[in-house]
């Protein structure tokens, strides 16, 4: 009987560790493949995306501007 408690306990840790090392990996492969796609936009140009809120059309220049705020 108590064999059946040890192959359990090393079952359940095995069981952990697999799990560890499986939600590991992936968190690796996402940090690889959100500094390869950094990389690749960097040697596209070098553009530095912005985040500029809401935007309106400027008629006299035709162009789109950030919301004056304030």
């Amino acid at each position: 009987m108590p064999q059946l408690v040890v192959l359990a306990l090393v079952g359940a840790g095995l069981y952990a560790g697999y799990r560890w090392f499986s939600r590991t990996s992936k968190e690796v492969a996402a940090e690889f493949e959100r500094a390869r796609d950094e990389l690749r936009r960097k040697a596209a140009g070098g553009v530095v995306e912005k985040d500029l809120g809401a935007l309106e059309y400027d008629p006299a220049s035709g162009v789109y501007r950030p919301v004056k705020r304030g």
